[in-house]
């Protein structure tokens, strides 16, 4: 690294105001100091002839003090004002000793000041020209008052003016030391600072190609083997160590946790499961922080593992997400002081870049999960709709056929009982239309999309009441499904459709309420009957494997729209299938 050539072009802005602050607070010592002897000195102070001079000299240095500290306090503080700070300081100098006494001058002391701060902020050669200045002024004044002036007096002062230029060649020599000393700091600074960027660098990379070879798969073992992969590599790129790393990742399995990868392990510690109740296990899980362990073999749970009794120190990192915790990741190494807080800081993103790819595969499974079971409903859905097919249309189809033949015999043999016959049969033929549309109105009821879900309630319950006398009363005020996206309506409206179904064959009631309204930010949706009731806990036991899901059914399509679906019964006491769905925020808002 090249040397700085000039410590005032390069030094650090924010040293230069440190640096800066306590020049100004000095100064306001050593005006303190001058006031003090100002007072206490009748034959130079404020008491002597001299007296106003004096407090001029010392209004102007403390109202420059006073700005330069404004100036310093709000970081408006250019490297120009240092060097006129030390102008100002050198002429007040010379003009306190010559109003305060010339050569007796009491405040002969301030001139060391300037010569202090020139050796500080600027070189010896300007430290020694701002000595020889106040010395030439010290000197002139003592020309300029003859009467006062003798042999003895001229050697006594020649020896001031030699302390102030020996007080300007040590400070200058202290002032270089301390500059150059502040150089060297500063550039271990800078190296130390360098080292940090290319470790910074180096984390970096290896989280990025983490990332890119993570985003590639969504295989949940292949993402637990490139945290392993990737944790040696960064020890080789980090700390420049060709030891093998032994590697463990522990995901938990019920309240246990199990093996599911590893480094360099013998096949025994793979069949290993632990509790994580104590040692570095459990205190890593507890302040979910990487915790470190100088002798792996003689941790309670860690010295279980044969592989950790050749290390020498190991660390436990968490995996976890938010306030889920997946499991720990042990690494092992056979030297110690491996784990550098750097390479804490590698291992810790890596567990959390890894966590983030689990929870994506677990995402992508739980997708796939959730895809077979839509399927499953909607198939579950086609053998329902074949199931109404089967025993209303097609029964009513046949029974038509039957009686037109029926009316083919009666017009041979009795003509007199057909007119009745075919009114009996256009009823039939009515009714069973009437059953049809009212089935293609709820595989898709188009009102639903044009006019929103109350809408289409209310039709359905008048096209349901034109095949069934049982009464249905619908409760709901105006507008409350305005605040429902179009999906949530056509959720909705099939479980209650479903649940009217449901009262309609097995409730034996005799009226059927339906209820919505909105209550905060969730939409309410009830289905109240008043028919026999039953024990909702006897009814779920083995309902999956019934051949009717049509419950499972309505559950399941509460979840989607991120609902829940509650049934409340007693035998005698009627029952009540209530829904609640939250709104969006964006529909939530009054």
């Amino acid at each position: 690294m090249k040397e700085p050539t000039s410590p005032v072009i390069q030094e650090n802005p924010q040293r230069r105001l440190e640096v800066d602050w306590v020049v100004s607070n000095l100064r306001w010592l050593l005006l303190l100091t001058v006031l003090l002897v100002g007072f206490l000195d009748p034959s130079h102070g404020f008491s002597s002839p001299s007296s106003l001079p004096l407090s001029l000299l010392i209004g102007i240095a403390v109202a420059d003090n006073l700005v330069l500290t404004l100036l310093l306090a709000v970081h408006r503080f250019p490297p120009l004002l240092s060097t006129l700070a030390l102008i100002v300081d050198t002429v007040l100098a010379v003009g306190l000793m010559a109003v305060s006494g010339g050569l007796d001058s009491p405040l002969l002391f301030f001139s060391l000041f300037p010569i202090i701060t020139a050796a500080l902020r600027f070189s010896f050669l300007t430290s020694l020209a701002v000595a020889l200045f106040i010395a030439i002024g010290y000197l002139g004044q003592g020309l300029l008052a003859p009467t006062s002036f003798t042999v003895g007096t001229l050697l006594a002062k020649i020896g001031n003016v030699v302390i102030i230029l020996l007080a300007a060649v040590v400070t200058a020599l202290i002032g270089g030391q301390m500059k150059r000393r502040i150089a060297l700091i500063r550039r271990q600074e800078e190296e130390e600072e360098l080292r940090r960027l290319r470790a910074r660098h180096q984390q970096s990379r290896l989280i990025f190609e983490l990332a890119s070879t993570l985003s590639a798969t969504l295989n949940y073992q292949r993402v637990l083997e490139t945290i392993l992969d990737v944790a040696e590599i960064g020890l080789h790129e980090l700390a420049g160590q060709e030891a093998p790393l032994v590697g463990l990742i522990l995901l938990f399995r019920g309240d246990r946790l199990k093996v599911v990868a590893s480094r360099h392990t013998p096949r025994r510690d793979q069949q290993i499961t632990l509790e994580g109740q104590s040692g570095v296990l459990a205190q890593a899980l507890r302040t979910a922080e990487p915790a470190l362990c100088l002798a792996p073999g003689e941790d309670p749970e860690l010295g279980r593992f044969v592989s950790l009794h050749q290390c020498r120190e190991a660390i436990a990192v968490p995996l976890r997400a938010g306030f889920e915790t997946f499991g720990l990741a042990v690494f092992g190494s056979p030297q110690t002081g491996l784990f550098t807080p750097d390479y804490q800081d590698l291992l810790s993103a890596l567990c959390n870049q890894g966590v983030v790819a689990l929870q994506n595969a677990r995402l992508y499974q739980s997708l796939m999960e959730e895809k077979e079971r839509i399927v499953a409903v909607e198939e579950d859905a086609r053998k329902k709709l074949a199931r109404d097919l089967h025993d209303g249309p097609t029964q009513s189809i046949a029974a038509i056929a039957m009686r037109v033949n029926y009316a083919q015999m009666l017009l041979k043999e009795r003509p007199d009982e057909v007119q009745a016959e075919l009114a009996r049969i256009e009823e039939l033929a009515r009714r069973t239309t009437k059953e049809i549309r009212h089935m293609l109105f709820t595989l898709r009821p188009l009102i639903l999309e044009t006019h929103g879900l109350r809408a289409a309630i209310e039709q359905y319950i008048a096209k349901r009441m034109e095949t069934d006398p049982l009464p249905i009363r619908l409760e709901a005020p105006e507008g409350v499904d305005s605040r429902l996206d179009k999906d949530q309506q056509g959720t909705i409206f099939y479980i209650i459709e479903e649940a009217i179904s449901n009262a309609r064959k097995h409730a034996h009631a005799s009226q059927i309420w339906v209820r919505m309204y909105t209550r905060g930010n969730l939409f309410v949706a009830e289905v109240v009957d008043d028919g026999v009731g039953f024990d909702p806990r006897v009814l779920e036991q083995g309902y999956e494997e019934r051949g009717s899901l049509g419950m499972l059914n309505m559950r399941e399509r509460a979840e989607l729209v991120g609902g829940k679906l509650t049934i409340i019964s007693a035998p005698g006491q009627g029952a009540t299938v209530r829904l609640e769905v939250p709104l969006k925020e964006e529909y939530a808002r009054d």
